[in-house]
């Protein structure tokens, strides 16, 4: 740990991350960038993004993680890949990170963390992951070449992923609970027009068949409560995300699903704690919106550490 606290640490090199990490890096503020895996954060994920602006032909996830980073370190932004927060404690009017590594020291936190995908909880989904159940069709849709795959879910993310399958799999069924998709209007329009897509609707996945990998699913009509077995060979999962708050959980006030509340300004209940991006209380999970919430969370800390100053 060095001799005095930094400025600011930085925790999370998604899109939000790595802004703030950007106009930490202009602004020229002794600060750090702390990424457990590799920049990029969820887009990394996506195969391609047509709502970002300044891209009118759409940019994959992670051309677009790689252009943000190399712009921050071309400022000069201190990154560590492959080091994640364990923890963040109060430590004589700042705050120590904890790492598996070193401990870092900093008068203000912008946690950056983002969420991970939500699970069903149904039998087989954690015994098949890896092995037929997925929550990352951009990872491992070529797997499942010429075959019948289902997509849980009936927003963005799981739309999205629906028509991304229809490249390689013979046949999608999206399985919804509901009878209508939440995804915007122009995924379900893609949607609707592809021969490849099935929808089963006001239906719940109730249970993954399989014998070493995936086989079928057991899909439960909630209005006849009819049960269905399905032979499928890959099972795809978006139902929303839970935010990877526990590396602050005892230091910042929460909503009731986990995510960090935040004011105006992007500070939490503990001064010096900014949130942004995934994580945060009431965050559209939309990229553009992430970097802008980054140059906020950065621009806001460095306004705390001026009247901190006087």
């Amino acid at each position: 740990m060095a001799d005095g606290p930094l400025d600011t640490i930085i925790l999370g090199g998604g899109p939000a991350g790595l802004t703030a990490g950007l106009y930490a890096a202009r602004a020229r503020v002794n600060a750090i960038l702390l990424e457990k895996g590799l920049p990029g954060g969820s887009p990394l994920s996506t195969d391609i993004i047509e709502n970002y602006p300044g891209f009118p032909d759409g940019v994959t996830g992670a051309e677009l993680g790689e252009r943000m980073q190399a712009q921050a370190e071309r400022f000069g932004l201190e990154m560590r890949t492959l080091v994640g927060a364990n923890k963040v404690v109060a430590a004589d009017g700042a705050y120590r990170v904890e790492t598996d590594e070193e401990p870092f020291l900093a008068r203000s936190v912008i946690v950056a963390v983002g969420a991970r995908p939500n699970r069903l909880g149904v039998p087989g989904e954690e015994e098949y992951v890896g092995r037929g159940v997925s929550f990352c069709a951009t990872c491992d849709g070529a797997m499942f070449r010429d075959r019948i795959v289902a997509v849980v879910g009936g927003g963005n993310a799981a739309i999205e992923e629906a028509i991304f399958l229809t490249r390689f799999a013979s046949k999608v069924l999206v399985v919804h609970r509901r009878d209508a998709l939440r995804a915007v209007p122009v995924l379900q329009e893609q949607a609707f027009a592809n021969e490849k897509i099935e929808f089963l609707w006001n239906s719940e996945l109730k249970r993954v068949d399989g014998n070493d990998v995936v086989t079928g699913i057991e899909v439960c009509n909630r209005k006849t409560g009819v049960a269905t077995r399905l032979n499928v060979q890959g099972v795809f999962i978006y139902i929303g995300t839970v935010p990877n708050s526990d590396v602050v959980a005892d230091l910042v006030e929460l909503d009731g699903r986990g995510f960090i509340k935040t004011d105006t300004s992007l500070m939490t209940s503990s001064p010096g704690i900014f949130a942004c991006g995934d994580v945060r209380a009431g965050h559209p999970r939309q990229v553009v919106i992430a970097t802008g919430e980054g140059a906020v969370a950065q621009m806001s800390a460095q306004r705390y550490l001026s009247e901190l100053e006087g």
